[in-house]
């Protein structure tokens, strides 16, 4: 049993025009000190998974089904007040714009000193403004900083802020949803370089929620690949390089440039993701696939077991399954 065990989730939202499935009886399991990236287009349900473990879905969305087991325990059967307690103090997140996420009329060192005394109400300011100070350190910013606004830092400054306040209580899980977006590409190195050294530091296991196949191929230990609410290919980061199965996973690396090879043509995939509204039969990508079959088109295929550690959601590889 893994440290993290989803189990069938389904996430809808209530909208204007009906019910919507963002998040489709999605399954996998993670290690500790594990990092996971969770990759895919924009719309296909990774950010939704990802604030559905801690609970924090807007107002219009809801848990349809399935458990989320953290170390065993069933996180949605929780009372909202045992669950609050494990927001920030098991599981860590990072949202993806920091400057909406932190307060702008609030010193940095506030924003710690609201989150440790939450947790631990023994804790003095000065106490929590101290332990605050060292977490800044490593991550890579002056402690005497503290007192200043969120303004006041760039960018990047500003990501590394959230990656403190989500590692500041030491939590077993930190979940960073696309922590690289809008920074170019040397502080993205940086911030990855953050995360990957915090989850060596703190043995913490990491989910990283992004678009970009490449940095997960780079820097994760295991890659789930999201398209349409639904889970398409899921398998180590080695094992999906040398044996990428699902078309759709196949066309996002097409579309990555690769320095080593002179000769590339980079292809794009054909069409946009599907509208949640209007999703068509079948298998959801069928209308962008190169491979697709009569059967794609009516009936939806079942997610296969290749291998020890290797899933896909094809009908390619019925004859192949474990």
């Amino acid at each position: 049993m893994g440290f993290l065990e989803i189990e069938s989730l389904v996430v809808e939202y209530r909208t204007r025009r009906g019910t919507i499935r963002a998040v489709d009886n999605l399954s996998f399991s993670m290690g500790k000190t594990e990092m996971l990236g969770l990759v895919g287009e924009s719309g296909s349900g990774k950010s939704t998974m990802g604030l559905s473990l801690l609970r924090l879905l807007p107002l219009s969305g809801f848990i349809a089904g399935g458990r989320v087991l953290l170390d065993g325990q069933d996180l949605l059967s929780l009372p909202e007040e045992q669950m609050r307690m494990i927001r920030g103090r098991r599981i860590g997140y990072v949202f993806q714009d920091p400057m909406t996420s932190l307060n702008p009329v609030k010193e940095i060192g506030d924003h710690f000193v609201e989150l440790i005394r939450t947790h631990e109400p023994e804790t003095t300011n000065q106490e929590a403004l101290e332990r605050a100070k060292r977490i800044l350190i490593d991550v890579g910013i002056m402690p005497d900083r503290i007192h200043n606004y969120p303004h006041q830092f760039s960018g990047g400054m500003r990501q590394r802020i959230m990656i403190a306040l989500a590692i500041a209580l030491r939590p077993e899980l930190v979940i960073a949803d696309e922590p690289t977006t809008a920074l170019d590409v040397i502080v993205q190195a940086k911030i990855l370089d953050l995360l990957t050294h915090l989850r060596d530091y703190y043995g913490a296991a990491i989910i990283l929620i992004t678009h970009d196949l490449g940095v997960t191929l780079e820097r994760c230990d295991s890659i789930a690949v999201m398209y349409a609410a639904q889970l398409m290919e899921l398998a180590t980061a080695k094992e999906l390089h040398r044996n990428t199965l699902h078309p759709y996973t196949i066309a996002l690396l097409k579309s990555i440039p690769n320095v080593e090879l002179n000769d590339q043509c980079l292809k794009a995939i054909p069409g946009s993701p599907p509208d949640l509204f209007d999703l068509p039969k079948g298998c959801k990508f069928w209308p962008r696939c190169s491979h697709a079959m009569e059967r794609c088109k009516s009936e939806e295929p079942r997610l296969l077991r290749i291998g020890d550690r290797h899933q896909v959601r094809c009908f390619l590889y019925e004859g192949e399954q474990a």
